[in-house]
């Protein structure tokens, strides 16, 4: 009876890491066909698209982007303190730290984030292919 109950969730998790693994397919094509990649909001130094957190996710994690290659990171914006010391002034550009880390999800988790980048990118593909159609017409 225990192999029967171990083999259902074994099943379950084959059938979540397939599914995590065509929506990376999925996200990284649909990251490849955004040419220019945007610019994260009010990053100097960062292309990126936020991805929205799964409404049951705790706030253990930061802002999570989906980027060009198609991959989740977790972006930590900051002052890079180092580099006011090293020059001697604070200019708002060099002071600027943007780090990208790369997430390595559960597939549970994996699919929230990558469907909600999917759907984020797809809406950006939507409105430009909206915005050239519209200038052609013209």
């Amino acid at each position: 009876m225990q192999s029967e109950h171990l083999l259902r969730k074994a099943q379950a998790d084959n059938i979540l890491e397939r599914a995590a693994l065509q929506l990376q397919q999925l996200l990284q094509e649909a990251c490849s066909q955004l040419d220019p990649f945007p610019s994260f909001p009010n990053a100097f130094f960062t292309n990126a698209v936020e991805c929205e957190p799964p409404e049951a996710a705790g706030s253990s994690r930061g802002c999570v982007v989906v980027c060009e290659d198609g991959d989740l990171y977790e972006l930590e914006m900051g002052i890079d303190h180092d580099s006011i010391e090293l020059t001697g002034s604070w200019d708002p550009v060099t002071a600027r730290k943007e780090t990208l880390k790369k997430l390595d999800l559960h597939p549970r988790d994996y699919i929230a984030y990558a469907y909600n980048g999917l759907v984020a990118v797809t809406e950006l593909l939507l409105e430009r292919e909206a915005e050239a159609s519209g200038e052609n017409a013209q």
